[in-house]
């Protein structure tokens, strides 16, 4: 298949090389040449604008930092809308507000252009091996249609509703990680500042019930202070905004993400946002008054 991929950051350039190994055409776009011209070398084509690669792909995936670059890319003057044929199909990746997902698809489907919203977790690790998690909102036959396309990028993918779902789900997923993030952080420091070894304090506790996906893959970059972005700070913060913008709508209380969310503001604020999420450790290291050496 033919496919135009829109977005070529920390995830989406390893997840456009991923489609290329997996035997798909892929036509990229990037506003930064660089990205471009390394998938280019991979085996990909270059497109020279969001308009140019809708006409010239069936289907157009957009990897875009948020809501107003995807409306842009999508919608705006010389963008996504303006060159698709009817009946293509555009898979938003990104994550962004549910509700810009459905404005999204609503103006798409104006002029029978198909849309599925299918944010990923997993950050660059997984983009890389293709392990991602994919979590879909749209129809079902849309998404037996293009789940090998799907697979190729990621290890799950799972429709979770209408259009606008999958978002939903990565919002709850950002809630989930954001809070077992803080968790970790916080015992961690507890442990440091207590005497104990933290590096032993994680050995013996990730196989009980405290154990987890975020446990074992944030603990040891807390431990050996290697900050270098999975995730960063900034795109949490980001997602983060998105779920209180959804809950304050909605009516949905988010006590405990509202105050996660201030902690990463505050490590914006020391200028630390372009870090990995797992350096939220380093808030609470300020507040308890521990100087920790970093990483050589």
């Amino acid at each position: 298949m033919k496919i135009g991929f829109i977005g070529l950051g920390i995830m989406g350039k390893p997840m456009s090389l991923n489609l290329l190994k997996a035997g798909h055409e892929v036509v990229v776009y990037n506003r930064s040449p660089k990205a471009v011209q390394e998938c280019v070398e991979a085996g990909a084509e270059a497109g020279t604008s969001p308009k140019d690669v809708a006409e010239r792909c069936p289907l157009i995936i957009t990897m875009l930092p948020n809501s107003p670059q995807v409306k842009e890319v999508i919608l705006g003057p010389n963008g996504v809308l303006e060159g698709a044929q009817p009946g293509a199909m555009v898979i938003d990746m990104s994550s962004i507000a549910p509700g810009a997902s459905q404005e999204v698809a609503q103006k798409l489907a104006e002029k029978n252009v198909r849309f599925m919203d299918a944010p990923v977790s997993g950050g660059e690790p997984k983009a890389i091996d293709g392990t991602l998690s994919i979590m879909v909102g749209g129809k079902s036959e849309d998404f037996e249609e293009f789940l090998p396309v799907l697979k190729a990028m990621g290890s799950s993918a799972v429709l979770c509703g209408d259009v606008g779902a999958g978002n939903v789900t990565k919002l709850a997923n950002q809630i989930i990680v954001a809070v077992n993030i803080a968790a970790v952080s916080e015992a961690l420091t507890l442990a440091t500042k207590a005497g104990a070894n933290p590096e032993t304090v994680y050995k013996a506790i990730r196989g009980g019930l405290a154990g987890s996906t975020v446990l074992d893959a944030k603990g040891p970059m807390m431990l050996e202070r290697r900050f270098d972005p999975g995730f960063r700070i900034n795109l949490h913060i980001k997602d983060l905004n998105n779920v209180m913008e959804t809950g304050h709508d909605i009516g949905s209380p988010l006590p405990i993400t509202a105050t996660v969310m201030e902690m990463m503001q505050t490590l914006k604020s020391y200028d630390l946002d372009h870090q990995d999420h797992s350096a939220l450790v380093q808030y609470y290291e300020k507040l308890a008054g521990i100087e920790v050496k970093k990483a050589d």
